[in-house]
């Protein structure tokens, strides 16, 4: 079997990059509307999902919500702040 031959063999589908979610501490909405808002917007969160995302908001100032495709994650940051949350994405090292 030639080099060449493995080399077409190794290569596989490159996947696509991640994004990280970050949502980040505010003063101004209350922490029963942030669960709320998390819930809504990413419907695969559960509850205790969402309040642990919110208090590690809250304690260190910024959370991850979750990592997924760019724009996946770009819809989910866009619906955040459209419910008056502060959020950002960063490409998932």
């Amino acid at each position: 079997m030639s080099v060449e031959t493995l080399e077409k063999r190794s290569t596989s589908r490159k996947l696509a990059p991640r994004y990280r979610v970050l949502l980040h501490n505010d003063d101004f909405n209350p922490m029963e509307y942030v669960v709320q808002v998390l819930m809504t917007t990413v419907p695969s969160l559960t509850q205790p999902q969402a309040v642990s995302i919110m208090m590690e908001a809250h304690h260190s100032g910024i959370a991850l919500v979750i990592t997924c495709a760019q724009e996946h994650a770009e819809f989910y940051c866009e619906t955040l702040k459209n419910h008056g949350l502060t959020s950002t994405i960063e490409p998932d090292e």
